[in-house]
């Protein structure tokens, strides 16, 4: 078996987010973005992160990728807007030891299989709407974010719960948040797609654990 083919991947991808409690995203056609208005926070590069999760039948890696710049738009306490431009050029595995095993991982990732970051190398998310949400089975979500999610030449509406906050300037948010990769076209090793893969299968599901600060 080998190891470059136990991942389905991360993405981002390029996403804002917040929410504690994993959730699978509601995805739906591009939505129309708000024009910007209230105050600009900007969104701490060196304090914000993205972890992701992917995996397969028998088993699973996980690493991290970078925010490469963000802005969230803030009136009166309240999030109008915002955007986060993701590198996926940055994808690092964080699991595997051996170097050699961990370029050819990492370089499939970026691969045309599933990212093609030469080709795309920024993933985006800019948020449509923020509604308030006060769930008591979820008690560290007080939002719902809805946005569009941008991962190679793919555009899809995401709506996801989340935990926000603004205190003295500074907003801070998390998520931990599942995405369907295949939504976004990314369908290699997919059951979805392909048959009799066997152990080789790859989940379409892949986990995104974020966790964003702007001011």
């Amino acid at each position: 078996m080998k190891l470059v083919n136990i991942l389905s991947v991360i993405l981002l991808a390029a996403v804002l987010a917040a929410g504690c409690g994993k959730s699978g995203v509601k995805t739906g056609d591009k939505q129309e973005v708000s024009k910007k208005s209230g105050k600009t926070l900007n969104v701490s590069v060196s304090d914000s992160k993205i972890n992701w999760t992917g995996k397969k039948v028998t088993g699973q890696h996980n690493g991290t990728i970078d925010i490469i710049k963000g802005e969230v738009y803030e009136d009166n306490g309240k999030v109008t807007g915002g955007f986060v431009e993701i590198d996926m050029n940055s994808i690092k595995d964080l699991d595997l030891k051996d170097s050699s095993f961990n370029a050819k991982l990492v370089n499939h990732l970026k691969s045309d299989d599933f990212f093609n970051a030469s080709k795309y190398p920024v993933s985006k998310f800019e948020i449509t709407k923020v509604t308030e949400l006060n769930d008591a089975s979820m008690p560290n979500v007080n939002a719902t974010v809805t946005g569009n999610l941008t991962i190679r030449d793919v555009t899809k509406s995401i709506i996801f719960p989340a935990e926000i906050k603004i205190e003295s300037g500074v907003l801070k948010c998390k998520a931990d948040v599942d995405i369907d990769r295949t939504d976004w076209n990314v369908k290699y090793g997919s059951g979805k797609f392909f048959e009799n893969l066997g152990d080789k299968m790859i989940n379409d599901v892949f986990s995104l654990a974020l966790s964003i600060l702007a001011k």
